[in-house]
């Protein structure tokens, strides 16, 4: 039998950060995924390192909006009505984690972690030699119609006392910023302190090549395996039974499928998303991500080309893909930008791990000693990993935390 002091379940964007942060202070620190590393979640979102968003996306309470949504009336939000009665208790309580109080309070909460993202990020992409893949040039969030852009601006002045930065453009000057995009837009709002990666994937693979070189093993097996041991616990491998010390779960949009058969119930959901690469005609180019606010879609330039990312799909994690959506999507940002043509024949789907407060499960197993999660991100994998990290490493290893980890702990519910 193989022994480890950690085995790290999940080889995401997440998983891997944890695991090079915990290497770091001296734990001997084993990856277990079915699958390669960052070919789930980690592989398709839109690249962002959201420095900008202290305030987690927030269930809607605008009546009249409300029942735009209830008929599928808003690209940016979907639904299957066969899905909806196995989904209505997350809804219920999403509205209710919502409400203004409390969404102040979790935008407190994660204050700490979306100041140190961007930091966090870089320190390990110089220790792995990756910051080619980085584009500190900020995002756009571009309104079609006025009263959209007053809304934007609205909220953008609403950051400022966090000490965030953003530019209000006109039309004129965001032609300036991306002289590309054509003009069916009023203005726009430039958020400064984020940055982006051009290959989320990569981002992950470069982190797996440094803890690989520092010594770290990455084993194929299924999280499912996982069970309670004498001294730890055990998961099944490819390679062979591992006993591990302690065990963390970074199993994203599957934790649930782990936490069951130890007993923990949660009010966990899935918000499904899709992208699909375009190339882009002649000589157009995009300089960073671009947020269509009204049509609720995404532009980001990667490595594959520009990807188009959808919003939120409200399904069962498994059920068959709906590419209405992304198909929708395409006919708005052909408007947009000049997209040529298609590179994938099918559209990637993927799928967010999500909470109804939007915050993240980080911290130790209640009944479990030597267990830990480190799951559900939400839309905020990427940006939120590497900090995720070093937060968990830190209380696993008896640091004085860098921030206050107890909103974040599993007995919230």
């Amino acid at each position: 039998m193989m022994k480890t002091d950690v085995a790290v379940l999940g080889a995401g964007i997440v998983g891997v950060a944890a695991a090079l942060h915990l290497q770091r202070r001296g734990r001997e620190v084993v990856l277990v995924d079915r699958r390669g590393a960052g070919e789930e979640t980690s592989f398709g979102n839109a690249g962002i390192i959201e420095r900008a968003t202290i305030f987690p996306y927030l269930f809607p309470r605008d009546v009249r909006k409300l029942a735009v949504y209830a008929v599928n009336g808003l690209n940016e939000a979907r639904y299957n009505l066969r899905d909806l009665p196995g989904l209505a208790p997350f809804l219920y309580r999403y509205f209710v984690e919502s409400a203004p109080r409390r969404a102040l309070d979790h935008a407190l909460s994660i204050r700490p972690l979306i100041e140190a993202c961007l930091d966090e990020h870089e320190k390990l992409m110089a220790d792995a030699g990756v910051q080619h893949l980085l584009r500190k040039t900020g995002w756009l969030k571009i309104f079609r119609d006025e009263a959209s852009f007053a809304e934007g601006r609205g909220a953008a002045e609403a950051l400022k006392p966090f000490g965030l930065k953003a530019a209000v453009l006109d039309a004129p000057a965001l032609r300036q910023v991306e002289p590309f995009l054509r003009e069916v837009f009023t203005g726009a709002v430039h958020y400064l302190d984020p940055a982006s990666v051009s290959d989320p994937q990569a981002l992950t693979l470069g982190y797996l090549r440094l803890f690989e070189a520092r010594g770290g093993r990455f084993l194929q097996g299924d999280a499912v395996t996982m069970r309670p041991a004498t001294r730890g616990f055990g998961v099944e491998t490819v390679q062979g039974p591992l006993l591990a010390r302690e065990m963390v779960l970074c199993l994203g949009p599957w934790s649930d499928l782990a936490l069951a058969p130890l007993g923990y119930k949660i009010p966990f959901a899935v918000k499904r998303g899709y992208h699909r690469h375009f190339r882009a005609q002649a000589q157009a180019s995009l300089s960073r991500p671009v947020l269509d606010a009204d049509r609720g879609y995404l532009l980001a330039p990667m490595a594959q080309g520009i990807r188009l990312t959808t919003g939120a799909e409200f399904a069962r994690r498994d059920a068959p893909p709906d590419y209405t959506q992304v198909e929708q999507s395409e006919i708005f940002a052909r408007e947009l930008f000049p997209l040529g043509a298609r590179i994938e024949p099918t559209p990637w789907m993927g799928r967010r791990p999500c909470l109804p407060d939007m915050l993240p499960v980080l911290g130790p197993a209640p009944r479990h000693k030597g267990l830990w999660f480190n799951f559900g991100h939400q839309h905020h994998g990427l940006t939120l990993s590497a900090v995720c990290g070093r937060l968990l490493a830190e209380m696993m290893t008896g640091e004085q935390p860098f921030a206050d980890p107890s909103p974040f702990s599993i007995e919230r519910f």
